[in-house]
């Protein structure tokens, strides 16, 4: 049988099957359709305005390298006129995280970009592996992941950064919309599939990915040879959006339109406005400054469970309540320093290409 020719272009020999659409297509077509939708989702979002300066949340992983790639090539191509960085969070995970921040640092040299690293031990006193020996690998992933998108808008502060840019894709969109509603979280469910998020006290932050598989990412990565660190997290094997994922694998293989279909549902989602009416307004944390829908913010209150030895207590409502009938924190309590907005200072050590 003759090798089929690409569906768009007619001319070279079909290199891939999108997993998306099924077209049989070579791989410049596939380049090229890849970029385009994902600079179609930009300007129909209109996500950018020329002169940000915009923060790539940069990982070393599959996602976060093509998305720093893409961006680059879609800034030059289409003239944006971004100001871009890389920014990287080190949570402090022996053998996986520090490995791929060498990843990290070469993607810096390869596109040229300035990169700023920060680390829960400088921000929080406290690394992800010293978190696990305290509360176990059950309940780990939520004190990396409230961590973590506070220490990444710290860190675009730092940088004095109009927006941050995150790699998260159609999978993980299609995943969250799953955990939320088998936890019931109205509260998420009802924001979950926005494209783009800005709280008062916050700096805008959007998923220029948000319709883009994994597979195809993987498989851009793959054809582009680019730079990338595939090592999963040692710690997360056993977190609950495992389950999400496995369910929307099996949800793929039988229907491969199940991922936007989801992500769509998610955003044909009303909530109610007396259910509106119960949920709590934003406010700023009395500690840190962040933004938070209690007087604590959520890292303030797991800090202060770490720091008083009561690690799993700040996880739950009940839990904190338990805690603070063990009476106030202490006066030496270790405090993260007091978020703002634009608050850079020409003193941060931000990494330039050589």
């Amino acid at each position: 049988m003759a090798p089929r020719s690409c569906a768009l272009c007619q001319k070279a020999k079909a290199m891939v099957k999108r997993p998306k659409t099924g077209q049989q297509i070579c791989r410049d077509c596939f380049f090229y359709v890849f970029e385009t939708e994902v600079h179609n989702t930009i300007t129909q979002s209109k996500l950018f305005n020329p002169g940000d300066r915009v923060a790539i949340g940069a990982s070393g992983g599959k996602d976060s390298t093509v998305l720093a790639y893409v961006m680059k090539t879609l800034n030059e191509r289409y003239q944006y006129g971004l100001e871009l960085f890389l920014l990287s969070i080190d949570e402090g995970i022996t053998g996986y995280r520090d490995d791929s921040l060498e990843t990290v640092k070469r993607n810096q040299q390869q596109y040229d970009m300035p990169l700023k690293i920060l680390s829960y031990d400088e921000l929080y006193g406290w690394t992800m592996d010293a978190i696990v020996s305290q509360v176990g690998r059950k309940n780990n992933c939520t004190f990396c992941g409230v961590f973590r998108r506070q220490a990444l808008d710290r860190g675009a502060a730092m940088l004095n950064v109009d927006h941050i840019v995150t790699g998260h894709n159609a999978d993980d969109i299609a995943e969250t919309v799953l955990m939320n509603i088998m936890r019931g979280d109205i509260a998420r469910l009802g924001r979950c599939t926005s494209i783009c998020t800005q709280g008062e006290d916050t700096i805008r932050r959007s998923k220029p990915f948000k319709y883009a598989y994994e597979k195809e990412i993987v498989m851009y990565a793959y054809f582009k040879k680019l730079d990338y660190f595939s090592t999963e997290c040692i710690y997360s094997p056993d977190a609950y959006r495992g389950h999400a994922r496995v369910f929307l694998k099996d949800l793929e293989a039988a229907r491969p339109s199940a991922i936007v279909d989801i992500i769509h549902s998610g955003e044909a989602f009303e909530i109610k406005e007396e259910i509106k009416a119960t949920q709590k307004l934003q406010q700023t944390c009395q500690r840190c400054g962040y933004m938070s829908s209690n007087e604590l913010c959520k890292a303030c209150t797991l800090l202060e469970g770490l720091e008083r030895g009561m690690a799993n207590s700040g996880i739950t409502d009940r839990g904190r309540k338990k805690m603070d009938s063990e009476g106030p924190a202490p006066d030496n309590l270790r405090t993260i320093p007091f978020f703002k907005v634009g608050s850079g200072s020409a003193a941060i050590t931000v990494e330039t290409p050589s």
